[in-house]
């Protein structure tokens, strides 16, 4: 079965035998159903789209019917010119389908769809089968035609990926000037005040800033200052950041400054320490729960005391 005999078949411009000729050839197969579906989806779009600009169109439509009828009183019998005017009209449809699939696709990408997290972690999975995690607070969205076109914009917070597997569509995510690009593999991406921090769990991940551009692999990360935008990767030695996902602070034998930093940015705390005990190193589980429970753990644990001045905790010997 030709498009051409399908086209007319959709513009209602085709035989009694035509008709029953793809009736037949439709209940074929599911296939024969499958690419007719598409060839009228097609088509729908060309008509949505064309009617955003109705009004030169449908003037030269109007137009061009005109001059049909003309020919057509004027000599019935001229079937030869009727048939080139389907065979224009079947050219035209097409070309306004093509353009208008072209343009559809242009316009879709241009739209973003936004995920935020409020006061709780939220979870979502992207049309691509790719799954996000969203720490409270956290800001993100990604392109209208996304299994095509599988573009983010993170604003702000904390996102953990696990991006399906497309080697002909890659992942990529905006963070103002820094871009992280994936094909399959899991992944964190910390943005808070211009500062970019990614830790890359499984798989390979290449990040860009500017010209440069750096390969992260499993167990290594990277952070991007906003003032000095150099890529420089580095060994991850905890998991801190992955708090939001397991409800645990994992500290392994890291300086207690880093511990404090991520109860801070988890509880929204001011928590400081003293000038004698930033260096302290620490291992200890904490649970993400009562932040006075976890206080008493890291003071237990490395015999300091706790002080309050307002809503400032000091740490200190």
């Amino acid at each position: 079965m030709n498009d051409e005999l399908l086209i007319k078949f959709l513009l209602k411009e085709s035989s009694e035998e035509e008709n029953q000729k793809v009736e037949n050839w439709l209940n074929v197969n599911e296939a024969n159903k499958k690419h007719f579906t598409q060839l009228e989806t097609i088509w729908q779009l060309s008509n949505t789209l064309k009617s955003e600009n109705k009004r030169d169109e449908e003037q030269a439509w109007e137009s061009f019917k005109a001059r049909r009828g003309n020919l057509e009183t004027q000599n019935t019998k001229i079937k030869s010119l009727n048939t080139r005017n389907v065979w224009f009209r079947i050219a035209a449809v097409l070309f306004i389908a093509v353009g208008g699939w072209l343009l559809y696709n242009l316009y879709a990408s241009g739209n973003y769809t936004e995920l935020s997290a409020s006061n709780q972690v939220r979870t979502e999975n992207l049309p691509d089968g790719s799954a996000l995690t969203l720490n409270k607070h956290s800001k993100i969205s990604y392109a209208g035609n996304f299994k095509n076109n599988r573009k983010l914009k993170m604003q702000d917070g904390d996102v953990f990926f696990e991006v399906a597997k497309d080697k002909t569509h890659p992942f990529v995510i905006d963070i103002d000037k820094v871009s992280v690009e994936v094909v399959g593999t899991s992944f964190n991406i910390r943005h808070q005040k211009n500062d970019t921090e990614v830790n890359v769990e499984t798989g390979i991940v290449r990040v860009r800033l500017g010209v440069e551009e750096i390969k992260l692999y499993k167990g290594e990360k990277i952070i991007i200052n906003g003032n000095t935008h150099q890529l420089v990767k580095e060994q991850s030695t905890d998991q801190l950041y992955n708090y939001y996902r397991t409800n645990l602070f994992q500290a392994n034998n890291i300086p207690l400054s880093k511990l404090i930093k991520a109860l801070n940015a988890a509880y929204g705390s001011n928590i400081v320490l003293d000038e004698k005990v930033k260096a302290l190193i620490i291992t200890t589980t904490l649970k993400w729960d009562s932040i006075n429970e976890n206080l008493k753990v890291i003071c237990d644990t490395l015999n300091l005391k706790l002080s309050r001045n307002g809503n400032n905790i000091l740490l200190s010997y």
